[in-house]
């Protein structure tokens, strides 16, 4: 491979690669790019797409995403080689790809940005072998703790929980603190999220964007290559650059925030959006920085826009959890992926892909996932999950459908949140008691169960809701593993509590509704 003359006379070119989570102007790998000499590789691949099978919106984004992010790189002045889905020429794995530009190019070495998943760490390490030059892995900034931060924060503890990092993340950066003191004299006003959504709740529009040309052939693209997916293609509204993702932000803060901690929990039926931001998609793909976003939330705080319980609660959210379950993520890999501390076996339900039960929670839940490629957290972790989880649906057979079917999901947010949130499957490694529900908390947080089949009310025979025999049924089958977790003890002194008639009624309702499922 010879020298050619756009990459200049003084020394080789870099190869600097960026991933479709990566677009962000500040990455690392781009900070001392030679804008006349260094290339950049960008590259839509039927691998990354079909590892598992993704919605078909959150597929679209992404390469519409990273189609515009291309673009904004050559408009300041760099120079980029993207490589489409249907180049002739595309090899189809990233690997590939990386492999065909050192053979139409010689570069002195490659560079790319630390990666948001194990199993493309483990292709770089791969490339690093047989590439042919040196491949450069660099810290991923983007983050507010690194993988090392974590690693020495959680060292020596006997339990790594949340709260307590998400303490030390307010002290270190400075975020709603007043002197040593958290802002109004207390860490957490989780308590104060948890509001039943009333009658006639005015709920704002969403952001929306209407597809412009570029969008719109992804969407013909998406159509025409991934038609068997999961999920609807159109109407798609989703933003796709970084104007787009701070006009989402602006607008969460001038419309919802406010009332986001009143209702953060709150679901009801027709409402997808709620009083939620709609901006993980941009976080996690890098349109957004958590770091401003952040700061934009506690500057509404302090200019009196929204109450400290809210703006707490949405500040929790990204530089708490998001930061600790991408620190548990590396600090477990590869092993956390396979955790499965409760020997759950079933296989996932159908109606998680057709929406067809006379469940109307989970109905619901599943038809805005199939038309948005997105539903939020509460509808994740207490309706989706909270059934996985009192089913005893096998983990990696749930793993894989979060990471399919949201448009915000990687491995690194999606893993911990499902194994250990959801599925209490690494037996407490992130949370301290399993989050398993009855019937109550979701008529409590909803109106679904005015609309559905079954009865909130009824505990037990053929109209009874699912959820209130399963949860304690759960219960029961663990019971050799969490009848000593101290928060339980209470739940299992009402469980030994009930008739025999009771307990058998509770074990042959959910050996029948199981049954039904396989």
């Amino acid at each position: 491979m010879g020298l050619c003359c756009p990459w200049g006379i003084d020394g080789l070119a870099t190869l600097r690669i960026v991933l479709g989570d990566q677009l962000s102007l500040d990455l690392s790998s781009l900070n001392d790019a030679r804008k006349n000499e260094d290339l950049i590789l960008m590259c839509e691949v039927q691998a990354e797409a079909t590892y598992v099978r993704h919605h078909k919106k959150k597929i679209a984004f992404i390469f519409s995403a990273m189609r515009h992010h291309a673009e904004a790189l050559r408009q300041q002045g760099y120079q980029v080689r993207y490589v489409t889905l249907d180049d002739p020429a595309n090899t189809g794995s990233f690997s590939g790809e990386v492999l065909r530009a050192l053979q139409d190019r010689t570069f002195e070495h490659v560079v790319v940005t630390f990666p948001g998943e194990h199993r493309v760490l483990q292709e770089l390490r791969g490339l690093q072998k047989t590439a042919g030059v040196p491949l450069e892995i660099r810290e991923d900034h983007r983050f507010l703790a690194s993988p090392r931060d974590f690693g020495q924060w959680a060292q020596g503890r006997k339990q790594l929980r949340m709260e307590f990092f998400y303490r030390d993340m307010r002290k270190k950066h400075g975020i709603l603190m007043n002197g040593q003191e958290p802002e109004g004299g207390q860490w957490n006003f989780d308590a104060s999220n948890r509001k039943s959504p009333p009658k006639n709740l005015a709920i704002p529009t969403s952001f929306r964007v209407e597809p412009d040309a570029t969008t719109q052939e992804v969407i013909e693209l998406v159509a025409q290559h991934f038609a068997d997916h999961f999920g609807e293609l159109e109407p798609f509204n989703y933003g796709v650059t970084r104007q787009h993702a701070l006009q989402a932000l602006h607008r969460f803060i001038e419309d919802r925030l406010a009332l986001f901690g009143d209702y953060q929990d709150a679901m009801v039926q027709g409402e997808a959006w709620m009083f939620h931001a709609h901006i993980s998609l941009y976080l996690n793909c890098g349109l957004l920085g958590p770091r401003e976003t952040i700061q934009a939330a506690e500057a509404a705080y302090k200019k009196g826009k929204a109450p400290l319980h809210s703006v707490e609660g949405f500040i929790r959210q990204i530089l708490g959890w998001r930061e600790f379950v991408r620190g548990l993520y590396w600090l477990h890999m590869p092993g956390y992926a396979k955790l499965n501390a409760l020997r759950a076996t079933r296989a996932l339900p159908a109606f998680y892909w057709t929406a067809q039960t006379p469940m109307n929670c989970l109905k619901q839940c599943v038809q805005e996932t199939q038309r948005n490629a997105y539903a939020h957290h509460i509808q994740r972790l207490m309706i989706l999950g909270n059934f996985a989880l009192l089913a005893g649906i096998q983990p990696e057979q749930v793993q894989q459908w979060f990471l399919s079917v949201y448009a915000d999901a990687y491995e690194w947010v999606e893993l911990p949140n499902v194994t250990g949130m959801a599925l209490y499957a690494d037996g407490g490694l992130l949370a301290s008691k399993p989050y398993a529900s009855s019937a109550s908390y979701i008529n409590k947080m909803s109106d679904y169960c005015q609309s559905c089949t079954f009865s909130a009310s009824e505990k037990n025979g053929p109209l009874a809701c699912p959820f209130n025999y399963l949860y304690w049924d759960f219960l029961h089958r663990n019971a050799a593993m969490l009848r000593n977790n101290p928060r339980l003890a209470m739940i299992y002194k009402s469980y030994e509590r009930f008739s025999s008639d009771r307990q058998t009624a509770i074990k042959e309702d959910s050996e029948r509704f199981l049954a039904s499922l396989d």
